[in-house]
């Protein structure tokens, strides 16, 4: 007996997809009407998976601005799926139009397996949880309250806030690092140039001048001459040095102990503290906004935070909910939480807005760290320049300071 895929809406207005084995498309049309829903539409199985694969064909086949999904390209499609579905528009015509405007080849690829799939029967969620490197968590957690409740165009509107919130921030901290970087980078540059190229030149004329050099320019040269000789040497040790740093933050001895370091770093350390705060608690506001229960969100976020040591508070924190005590006082208790973000949390739990009292604590640290981000940069320009002056200066004075000695009759 022939299958067929008919997508249908139920009594609450939600769309759905079911397969039927029925004689034919109208035997199917009545077994499903029999349930009191609405029949949207209705095709052979066989043609429907035809099609889902002729889209992945076709996403294949399509030139792309990029390969990876971005953060971004994720946000342009949940906002553009969450105005289509808002507008009315059922969720396979959604996906199938936003195919066709995907700029990122694995996002698109990823999209047209989860239309496949919604196409046969899966929920939405569901679908997107075989792609975990794309939809994390959090994600699929807020699509499936989503689904449940009926209000999936404004749990979308929600996380593409959050997205585009993130992506804000992260931009923000990257602006700040990104000036010390480059001069950092010159720096290494101009000692590489003048050890590589400029030095051996100096050293030739001093050795045909014969002439008595200063202790800062024996040092230099000396400097200049191990670069030389051991250049692939400390290529080599500062590769290697890096790999097994990062061999060892990948351990969970290696990640809590590089973690533990930079929470007691002075004042950056608190910083670091803050942005993992201000992360904790704006995704709690979104889960906790959308109706995921506070222990189910307190899980997620375990797992979201992305930290270890905050996520091993959070294990502590949401078995002491469990046990009946208020997320205030266990966040107190863990000493991870400053004291203030605490009394905010009391006060929304006291008041019945734990929802809203969380997005204020993640707006009020997200301001601490970008007025600290952006004041180290402007007091680190000036540190950094002088630094840069400095180094490049002594090379630059030990090497033409013989020279001057000569031309002064010294």
């Amino acid at each position: 007996m022939p299958k067929f895929l008919v997508t249908f809406k139920d009594e609450s207005g939600k769309s759905k997809t079911t397969v039927l084995d029925a004689k034919d498309s109208n035997d199917a049309v009545s077994s499903v009407q029999t349930q009191g829903v609405f029949v949207v539409a209705i095709q052979p199985l066989e043609e429907a998976q035809k099609n889902a694969q002729s889209s992945s064909k076709k996403a294949a086949q399509r030139n792309y601005t990029h390969n990876k999904a971005k953060l971004q390209d994720i946000v342009v499609f949940a906002r553009q799926l969450a105005t289509m579905l808002e507008a009315g528009v059922p969720l396979l015509r959604s996906l199938t139009v936003i195919l066709d405007q995907l700029e990122s080849r694995e996002l698109s690829m990823v999209v047209a397996e989860v239309r496949s799939d919604v196409e046969q029967g899966m929920a939405f969620s569901k679908a997107l949880d075989k792609h975990p490197k794309v939809f994390g968590q959090f994600w699929v957690s807020l699509v499936e309250v989503g689904e449940a409740s009926g209000t999936m165009p404004r749990v979308l509107k929600k996380l593409t806030e959050y997205a585009e919130e993130s992506v804000k921030f992260q931009s923000q901290l990257i602006g700040a690092l990104i000036y010390p970087a480059v001069l950092t980078v010159i720096v290494f540059l101009a000692v590489l140039a003048f050890a590589l190229f400029i030095g051996p030149i100096f050293e030739k004329v001093f050795k045909n001048l014969n002439m008595s050099l200063p202790g800062i320019t024996i040092m230099m040269m000396a400097l200049f001459k191990f670069i030389q000789t051991q250049f692939l040497l400390i290529v080599a040790a500062i590769t290697g040095m890096v790999f097994a740093f990062k061999a060892y933050v990948k351990t969970s001895v290696g990640r809590w102990q590089t973690e533990m370091f930079l929470y007691n770093l002075p004042t950056v350390g608190n910083i670091f503290r803050l942005v993992v705060v201000e992360k904790f608690t704006s995704q709690m506001a979104i889960l906790i906004e959308s109706g995921v229960p506070i222990l189910y969100a307190l899980e997620i976020s375990e797992r979201l935070v992305d930290n270890m040591v905050c996520g091993a508070v959070l294990k502590d924190v949401r078995n002491a909910v469990r046990e009946g005590k208020l997320l205030a006082d266990a966040l107190e208790k863990s000493s991870f939480f400053p004291s203030i973000s605490v009394q905010m949390i009391r006060v929304g739990e006291e008041t019945g807005e734990l929802s809203k009292m969380l997005g204020h604590v993640a707006v009020f640290y997200k301001g601490q760290v970008e007025d600290f981000m952006r004041n180290i940069s402007v007091l680190i320009e000036p540190v950094m320049l002088v630094v840069m002056g400095g180094v490049i200066g002594t090379m630059v004075i030990a090497m033409f300071l013989p020279l001057l000695s000569i031309s002064t009759g010294g």
